[in-house]
């Protein structure tokens, strides 16, 4: 070791630092206990992310139900990652609560690992009068020494620090299980059953077993051969945080030294390291059911007559593992230590949930996994889809995640819609386009110069949409069919979000909608009449179910007084709004606004343009840009004796 890693070593044992990444530590306003979630592939005493505490004992927020607890945090939490404390919501008893939460990790820990953790662990405590936090490493053994950090560091890019360091590692895998169950002896069916899963556990680290690890979403010229690892090249017993290679270089032990870094890009330096950017690879579970020949033979087929009336139940199982390991970590060992043991914890999982209905009607469990805005990594969670997904139970679900997670209850973040999409198509890495699967571009604001207002407050969309626009499609609208153009906008809008699978509507499904309503008559379909804002929220409310605000002002000059009503709809909205007036109708997506001064300017996405999808072109021609309402020549973008009617589609209420 060379004289500057010694002084290092130095600095970090006089100086205690613990390093946040999660933009929002108390995630409930309400007393109780949460778990704070770290890595071992990060240095100590770094939190990702804090998970509140759903399960407690005799309704007292502070006295887990370890077991229940165990059991959402093993399905929900991705091997890779793992609790590092517990945070005490309560009052200023600061050492005291920051003790006991200290005493609550340790006691998860032991149920979630059957063993005690003899090294520190992170004790925190939050005042919820003052929202002030402290934090406390707690030392191991009786007593559990406490001291308190001495540097707390917020870490400005968390997404930057996952995953510039580390990738995900994923292995799906579906069966059939049969069971055979003696008819004279139902009784038997669950000790049959956890028997039959327990071997299908086991073939995982069968010396027969293979896993093929291959890059997924890898650009053209980027190919990193795959690479075959067999059961009896992994090791079972290196710790995580063993990342040290093998000294042998037989053909065998040289798998073991290669990292995860060979199935990740190389290719991500003019691209910032985000959610979307994350490096995946795939991992492929394949079993030798030639029971070890040493040369090829021809397949035999066994017969085992069964020695009473028997009944056969064929138990469909799904199981889809997501991991996190650095880039550093060899890929053998992350399948042994992470991919395997993951896959486990899910035949766990799906043995319990199987075992009261397995002579009736099974469940339907599938796992998914989701990365919500504002967590700095995913989570997995199983849902039973025989309920379909806007069922009440099932609506209880994803309020319980909701809540376990500190993600808002009025918008849908954890619909199947929003699950993560980790497929293998081949030449997406690095893409930064923005167009849609569609071949529509979405979001073109974000490419648009400032407005020039001085000192103002910019309030956006929230959110993708797509840009509609004349003779798109190949149909010609031009003159009669901007706001038509613009309800399609918002559509999108909705769609992307994921309130609404439907397919943003033609401008003939529009008008036939209007007519189904009793607005138009049947004449109206096929026609080019003009359509308002009355129109667009009569359409919103019979396709989507979604209510609209609608504000009138009386002419083009009174807009830019509703630019504080309207900052306010983009701050807690979020979604698009259509302006009408006269025979014109824009699409807004934002305001700057200055309220001292009143000075103001309106984010428009003008539906009349006619050209091709050119972004450049699009910007650079202003069709997509900020608008006052009189410009430095003193030109009015909206008219003086025009009354103008805003639509604001509201977000729906649900989870």
């Amino acid at each position: 070791m060379d004289m500057d890693s010694n002084s290092s070593s130095s600095e970090k044992k006089e100086k205690c630092i613990i390093r946040v990444l999660c933009r929002k530590i108390v995630i409930s306003k309400e007393p109780g206990l949460q778990w704070l979630i770290g890595s071992p592939f990060f240095p100590n005493f770094t939190i990702l992310s804090s998970f509140r505490c759903l399960h407690s004992l005799s309704n007292d927020t502070f006295s887990p139900d370890y077991s229940k607890e165990a059991d959402d945090l093993r399905t929900l939490l991705l091997r890779g990652f793992d609790i590092v404390g517990a945070l005490y919501v309560k009052d200023s008893a600061w050492e005291e609560n920051a003790c006991k939460a200290a005493e609550a990790s340790r006691s998860m820990r032991k149920v979630l690992y059957g063993f005690d953790l003899n090294g520190d662990m992170i004790g925190a405590a939050a005042d919820l009068a003052t929202d002030d936090i402290q934090f406390f490493v707690s030392g191991p053994g009786p007593g559990q020494s406490l001291k308190a950090f001495d540097t707390v560091m917020f870490e400005n890019y968390p997404e930057k620090f996952v995953w510039e360091a580390g990738c995900l590692l994923r292995c799906e895998l579906t069966m059939k299980l049969p069971i055979y169950i003696p008819i004279n002896r139902p009784s038997e069916a669950e000790k049959i059953f956890s028997s039959v899963i327990d071997d299908a556990a086991a073939k995982l680290k069968d010396p027969r077993a293979a896993y093929i690890v291959e890059m997924v979403n890898m650009d053209p010229e980027e190919v990193s051969q795959p690479i075959l690892l067999q059961g009896g090249e992994l090791d079972f017993h290196m710790d995580l945080k063993g990342t040290e290679l093998l000294e042998n270089t037989d053909k065998q032990s040289v798998k073991k030294t290669i990292s995860c870094s060979y199935f990740c890009s190389k290719n991500k330096s003019s691209s910032p390291f985000t959610r979307e950017s994350a490096d995946a690879i795939q991992v492929t579970f394949l079993l030798n059911q030639s029971r070890g020949a040493l040369k090829p033979s021809v397949p035999i087929v066994e017969y085992f007559p069964a020695t009473e009336p028997a009944r056969l139940v064929l138990v469909s199982l799904k199981l889809d593992v997501l991991c996190y390991a650095s880039k550093d970590f060899p890929v053998a060992s992350a399948v042994s230590k992470l991919i395997i043991p993951g896959l486990v914890d899910q035949f766990a999982t799906l043995k319990k949930a199987f075992l009261p209905c397995l002579l009736t009607e099974h469940p339907q469990l599938c796992p998914y996994h989701f990365f919500p805005p504002g967590m700095s990594h995913p989570i997995t969670t199983f849902y039973e889809l025989s309920y379909g997904e806007m069922e009440m139970k099932q609506v209880e679900i994803r309020r319980s995640l909701h809540l376990r997670l500190g993600l808002p209850l009025d918008r849908p973040l954890l619909l199947t819609a929003n699950a993560l999409n980790l497929g293998s198509t081949k030449g997406t890495r690095g893409n930064n386009s923005t167009r849609t699967g569609f071949g529509l571009l979405k979001d073109v604001h974000t490419e648009i110069p400032g407005s020039g207002v001085s000192g103002g407050l910019v309030s956006l969309v929230e959110g993708s949409y797509e840009y509609h626009h004349y003779l798109q499609d190949g149909f010609d609208d031009s003159g009669w069919g901007c706001a038509y153009r613009s309800l399609q906008t918002i559509i999108s809008w909705f769609r992307l979000q994921k309130y609404t699978s439907i397919e943003v509507p033609s401008h003939g499904e529009i008008q036939q909608a209007l007519v189904e309503i009793g607005d138009k008559e049947p004449s109206f379909v096929g026609s080019r009449e003009w359509i308002g804002a009355i129109e667009l929220s009569f359409v919103l409310d019979k396709l989507l179910g979604v209510s609209c605000k609608i504000i009138n002002v009386r002419s083009g000059v009174e807009l830019p007084e509703k630019c504080r009503e309207l900052a306010l709809h983009f701050q807690t909205q979020g979604t698009p709004v259509m302006i009408g007036g006269g025979v014109l109708a824009y699409t807004l997506l934002g305001v700057d606004y200055n309220e001292v001064s009143g000075d103001c300017a309106f984010l428009i996405l003008d539906p009349h343009y006619t050209g091709s999808d050119e972004l450049k072109k699009i910007v650079n021609g202003g069709w997509c840009g900020w608008k006052k309402a009189v410009d430095s020549k003193g030109r009015s973008f909206f008219l003086h004796d025009k009354f103008y009617n805003l639509l604001l589609p509201q977000r729906p209420n649900m989870v």
